[in-house]
C-alpha cells in the first residue's frame, strides 16, 4: 500500500499558530511536540484535535501512563476549542496504561490496529510517547515497537501527534526524532524576573516556517502564537507622501523647518521630567483637531492618570480622533504587544502613533538584539503606511548627555530630538535641540523652554557664552 501524501496541512483554529508552520501542521504525516510539563503540549494537540476531527474523520486522544485520563479531560473541558458535543461522536479519548501494564509495548501495536480499524481516524494523538520507553526492554526494542507503529500509520491518511517530555538534547539521541516529519519545541525562557513561553519549530519537512522563537501565551480559549517580528530588508518602492506634519509646538516646527514628514519616526530623548510624554501629546492633539486618528501607545500612565495629565493642557482622552493603548509594563509580552498595536492601528486607521516608552519596550523584549529587531521591523512596517511615530525614551543623565540610546534606536529614527537640563546658579533650566532631521535641514541651536499651563513654550536660543555642560 503506499504512503499517504503529506502535502497538505491541518490547521488549528489559531491562525498564527498555523502561519508559524507554514500553514499548518503536515497532514497524514507524524507530527511530534516536545517540551517541558506545563509547556502545553497537551492544549496545543487537543486544539488540532478538535479543529479537524469530524463524525467521517474522527479524532482519537490516546493516554499512556503521564497522567489519568480523567484528568485529561477535565481539564481540557475548560478550554473554549472544547466541545462537549464532539466527545463520543467525532473525538474519542481511550487510555493505553492498563494495555502496556499487561501487555507491553506489543499490546499497544494491537489496540492501535484494532481501533484504526474500528474508527477509521483521521488525527491520533499519543500523550506522552516519551513513557513509552520505560516498556522497552532495550533501546533496540523501542526502535522496533516504534518503526511498527510509524508503519501503520504512514501508510494510511492519518495525522498523528506524538507528545512527549523531551528535552533539546533529546533532538540527537532519540530514535522518534528521525521518523518524525515535524518537531515543534515548546520551552519556557526566564530573564531576569521574567519569564517568556517560547515555540519554535525545528523540523518541517518539506516545507517552508517561519525560524526563530516565537512567543506564546495559554488561556481559556487555548494556544495563541505571536510570530517574531523580524520583517527582511524590503527595497521595493511605496509612495511616501512628501507632506509635512505639525509637531503642535510652533517654535519646534520653525526648528524642524515645517514640521516632521508624514510617516516619518521621531525619537524624543531625555531625562525624567523634561516633558518628553508632553510633546507626544503635543503632536497627537495637533493631528486630532486635523482630523487624522491618533493613538497613544502607553506602558507610563493608565487612562485615568493620563486624562488627569491631559486635562491639565486643555486636551482630553475623549476627543473622537485619540485612542489609548495602555499595556502595563509588569506582566507584557512585546511580541503580543506589538501585534495588539498593529491591529489596532489598522482598525483605527491612526496616521499618527506615540509610544511611550522605548525604556519599557526594551524592558518586555529582554535582549538588545531582540528589542532592535522590533523596533526596526514596526517602524519599516508604520512607515509604508504613512504613520507618523514619536516614540520617547528615558536617558539617565540629567545634564550634559553624551550617551543618547543605548539601544542603537536614534540611527532607526528619522528624526531625533533632545530635551535636558541645563544648571544654572539658583535654578535649573530646560533646554531642546534636535540632533537629527533625514533628508531635511533643521535648526541646529539649542533653545530653552518651559512648561506652562498651555504645554511647551520654547524661547530663543541660548547665547555662545552660555554653559550648557
Amino acid at each position: 500500500m503506499r504512503a499517504a501524501p503529506v502535502s497538505a496541512r491541518v490547521m488549528s483554529g489559531a491562525p498564527n499558530v498555523d502561519l508559524v508552520l507554514g500553514g499548518g501542521f503536515l497532514a497524514n504525516a507524524i507530527n511530534l511536540v516536545i517540551g517541558p510539563p506545563g509547556a502545553g503540549k497537551t492544549i496545543l494537540a487537543e486544539q488540532y484535535l478538535f479543529n479537524n476531527a469530524t463524525k467521517e474523520r474522527p479524532g482519537i486522544y490516546l493516554a499512556t501512563v503521564s497522567e489519568p485520563l480523567e484528568k485529561i479531560l477535565r481539564y481540557g473541558q475548560s478550554l473554549g476549542f472544547f466541545d462537549q458535543r464532539a466527545v463520543g461522536s467525532s473525538v474519542f479519548y481511550d487510555d493505553l496504561g492498563l494495555t502496556i501494564n499487561e501487555s507491553g509495548l506489543p499490546g499497544v501495536l494491537l489496540q492501535v490496529d484494532r481501533l484504526l480499524k474500528e474508527r477509521r481516524p483521521g488525527i491520533v494523538v499519543i500523550d506522552s510517547f516519551k513513557a513509552l520507553h520505560s516498556y522497552a526492554k532495550d533501546q533496540e526494542d523501542f526502535r522496533r515497537f516504534m518503526h511498527g507503529l510509524a508503519a501503520r500509520l504512514s501508510v494510511l491518511p492519518v495525522t498523528s501527534f506524538w507528545v512527549g517530555e523531551y528535552g533539546r538534547d533529546d533532538v540527537t539521541q532519540a530514535a522518534e526524532f528521525a521518523v518524525a516529519d515535524a518537531i515543534v519545541s515548546l520551552q519556557t525562557e526566564r530573564a531576569a524576573d521574567r519569564e517568556r513561553r517560547v515555540l519554535q519549530v525545528l523540523k518541517l519537512r518539506g516545507s517552508g516556517f517561519m525560524s526563530g522563537q516565537h512567543a506564546y501565551r495559554l488561556s481559556a480559549e487555548g494556544f495563541e502564537v505571536f510570530p517574531r517580528l523580524a520583517d527582511p530588508v524590503d527595497v521595493s518602492s511605496y509612495v511616501t507622501e512628501r507632506q509635512r506634519l505639525s509637531s503642535g509646538i510652533p517654535i519646534l516646527d520653525e526648528m524642524l523647518v515645517d514640521g516632521y514628514w508624514r510617516g516619518a519616526s521621531t525619537l524624543v530623548a531625555g531625562p525624567s521630567g523634561a516633558g518628553k510624554t508632553l510633546m507626544g501629546l503635543h503632536f497627537v492633539f495637533a493631528g486630532a483637531r486635523l482630523g487624522e486618528p491618533s493613538l497613544i501607545a502607553t506602558f507610563q500612565e493608565n487612562p485615568v492618570q493620563l486624562e488627569y495629565i491631559c486635562q491639565g493642557f486643555g486636551w482630553s482622552l475623549r476627543h473622537d480622533n485619540v485612542e489609548v493603548m495602555y499595556r502595563t509594563p509588569v506582566d507584557v509580552y512585546i511580541d503580543e504587544w506589538v501585534y495588539d498595536l498593529l491591529g489596532i492601528v489598522e482598525r483605527s486607521r491612526a496616521k499618527r502613533l506615540m509610544i511611550d516608552s522605548l525604556g519599557d519596550l526594551k524592558a518586555a523584549a529582554g535582549d538588545d538584539v531582540r528589542f532592535r529587531e522590533y523596533v526596526y521591523s514596526l517602524l519599516q512596517r508604520l512607515s509604508r503606511a504613512s504613520v507618523s511615530v514619536l516614540m520617547t525614551q528615558e536617558v539617565a543623565q540629567l545634564f550634559g548627555v553624551t550617551q543618547l540610546s543605548e539601544y542603537g534606536i536614534s540611527h532607526l529614527s528619522d528624526n531625533v530630538v533632545l530635551l535636558q537640563y541645563v544648571a544654572g546658579q539658583s535654578r535649573l533650566t530646560r533646554a531642546a535641540s534636535i540632533l537629527k532631521t533625514r533628508a531635511s535641514e533643521h535648526d541646529p541651536h539649542i533653545r530653552e523652554y518651559d512648561i506652562t499651563k498651555d504645554g511647551f513654550a520654547v524661547g530663543k536660543p541660548f547665547s555662545n557664552s552660555r554653559d550648557l555642560s
